[in-house]
């Protein structure tokens, strides 16, 4: 994890132990969740150099990248309407193939035939704000609906190498998002579900994520979640690179909250 990643994620921890301190315990919560995805991946990668166009690269059929599934790392908190959470995901994937036709990747082309290998990695630290509109804990198991403000930190890294060349591009890129979340409560505090839609467009690029899950309480303090997630990420001239990846597929997780 870079130095810039551990002290976003250190000073969150510290000023949710400090509101642990100063908040009647009957409005707060805090917590932390971990989830591991299974994501069918697709992705569409460009990267120009000045006036030298570059080959578009499907990630798949041109470099034999694959499916890969990962972690991520949430911790939150709450106070009355208000939610607060840091999130942490590391997508790593790589691919080794004889390419089947010219690709030209920062400038310089890799002729058809050259054994390459590549890898495209992604470090994703999302920073979300949930004020609930609607709480209506009472009716039923509970129904509760609010509007999000999220800012995604996409940094990435796309790397093809061969016996002659060996190029690397990264790129960073903050996206706030907008949005809104849902939570059913099904069966008293046992069986809940929720779902979340953020997402933004401008300037020729789109970003967007969509989540659902259901979740059971089997003891006090622990929830086990089972959902679906999909995600898509279309990055229009950023450093000269152009990229079109989305991920779709399920998802579980554990969540500790007090």
């Amino acid at each position: 994890m870079k130095k810039g990643n551990i002290r976003v994620l250190g000073i969150f921890a510290v000023l949710a132990f400090m509101l642990a301190f100063v908040v009647p315990v009957n409005a707060f919560e805090i917590g932390a969740r971990g989830y591991y995805w299974f994501p069918d991946f697709s992705a569409e990668v460009r990267v120009d150099n000045s006036s030298v166009v570059g080959t578009s690269i499907n990630a798949e059929d041109d470099l034999g990248i694959g499916n890969e599934s990962y972690p991520s790392v949430e911790v939150f908190g709450g106070i009355g309407s208000h939610h607060i959470s840091l999130m942490y995901t590391k997508a790593d994937y790589s691919g080794e193939k004889t390419i089947s036709k010219p690709i030209t990747f920062m400038g310089q082309t890799f002729a058809t035939s050259t054994p390459v290998q590549s890898d495209l990695d992604l470090t994703m630290i999302d920073l979300e704000y949930q004020y609930d509109l609607l709480d209506m804990e009472n009716l039923l198991a509970g129904f509760s609906l609010g509007v999000i403000g999220k800012v995604k930190y996409l940094d990435g890294e796309v790397r093809l190498r061969s016996s002659l060349y060996d190029k690397t591009e990264t790129f960073s890129i903050p996206i706030p998002m907008v949005g809104v979340g849902a939570h059913i409560g099904i069966l008293a505090d046992i069986l809940e579900a929720r779902a979340k839609v953020t997402g933004i467009g401008y300037s020729g690029s789109i970003f967007y994520e969509a989540l659902a899950d259901i979740s059971l309480t089997p003891f006090p303090f622990i929830d086990i979640h089972a959902g679906y997630k999909i995600m898509k990420l279309d990055v229009d001239d950023v450093s000269d690179i152009y990229v079109d990846i989305e991920f779709q597929g399920p998802y579980v997780g554990l969540t500790v909250s007090f």
